[in-house]
C-alpha cells in the first residue's frame, strides 16, 4: 500500500529533510516512526529536499507498507511516535501506486518571512529573518517582478546545484507587508538549489535602496553567482505547498 503524508515541520534541530551521517534529519525521523509503528524499515520519497533549519508546513512525502493499514490508523500511529519531535503529519491518505511525491509534482510553493524591526525577534526566533534597517516593501516587489517568467537563474543558484540546467519558469514572486513582517510568496514548478534564499537576499538590497530593480535585471543577465546578493538565512524559508495537477 503506498501512502501520502502531508508533512508540517520545525527544520531548526534538523540537518535538513535527507538522512545524512552528520546529524538528524527529517526524513529519518519519520521512518523510525514508520518502523516503529509497522516493524517494516521503509525508504520515505519527498516532494522538495529542505536545507538545514528550512521549515515546512505543507511538505509532501509518500511510503509503501505490506499492511494496509487505513491512512487514519497510520497518520496517528506516525504522529504517536514522532513525539516529541518538531514533526507533524498533518494528513495521510492512500495513493496510486504510481504516484511519486517528487516526480508527480507539478508546482511547489513557498514562503519567506522578514521580521523589519529594531528589536530582535523573541517568539519568532529560528522562524524569521530579522533585519533591523528599513526595508521598502514596494521596491523590493518591483525588483521581484524582474525575475517572473523564463530565465536562466544561474545568478540564483548554488555552486553545489545539481539540477542539468539553470532554466527555470518563475510563476509567482509577491511581497507583502503587514505591520512589522515582509511575507515574500514565490512559485514555480521546481526551484534551483538556494535560488528563493539567493532571490530574497537579492531583494533585500533593494529594499534597503543599495540597489535599483535595473540592479536585480542586471545580475540575473550575468547568469554569475556573485553578480547576485547574499544568501538569506535558511530560519525565514518555509515549503508551504506542493501541487500535483489533477490527480
Amino acid at each position: 500500500m503506498r501512502y501520502r503524508l502531508t508533512i508540517e515541520y520545525d527544520g531548526g534541530p534538523y540537518v535538513g529533510w535527507q538522512r545524512q551521517p552528520n546529524g538528524p534529519s527529517v526524513q529519518a525521523e519519520v521512518e523510525r516512526a514508520i518502523e516503529a509503528y509497522s516493524g517494516e524499515a521503509v525508504t520515505v520519497f519527498c516532494a522538495g529536499r529542505t536545507d538545514a533549519g528550512v521549515h515546512a508546513t505543507g511538505q509532501v512525502a509518500h511510503f509503501d507498507l505490506e499492511r494496509g493499514d487505513p491512512a487514519e490508523k497510520v497518520q496517528a500511529a506516525l504522529n504517536a511516535h514522532l513525539r516529541p519531535a518538531p514533526i507533524s503529519v498533518v494528513t495521510a491518505e492512500i495513493a496510486d501506486a504510481d504516484f511519486h511525491a517528487r516526480f508527480s509534482a507539478t508546482g511547489r510553493a513557498y514562503l519567506y518571512r522578514i521580521l523589519n524591526r529594531r528589536a530582535r525577534p523573541a517568539l519568532e526566533a529560528g522562524r524569521v529573518w530579522w533585519i533591523p534597517a528599513p526595508l521598502d516593501a514596494d521596491l523590493m516587489q518591483e525588483g521581484a517582478d524582474r525575475l517572473l517568467g523564463k530565465h536562466d537563474f544561474t545568478s540564483f543558484r548554488a555552486v553545489n546545484c545539481q539540477a542539468q540546467s539553470p532554466v527555470k519558469t518563475l510563476e509567482r514572486f509577491d511581497i507583502r507587508r503587514s505591520g512589522e513582517m515582509i511575507e515574500c510568496v514565490v512559485e514555480a514548478r521546481s526551484f534551483l538549489h538556494h535560488q528563493v534564499r539567493n532571490m530574497v537576499g537579492t531583494l533585500r538590497k533593494v529594499g534597503e535602496g543599495k540597489w535599483t530593480p535595473d540592479d536585480v535585471t542586471a545580475a540575473l543577465e550575468a547568469r554569475d553567482r556573485s553578480a547576485a546578493g547574499a544568501t538569506a538565512p535558511p530560519d525565514g524559508l518555509y515549503l508551504t505547498r506542493v501541487e500535483y495537477g489533477a490527480q
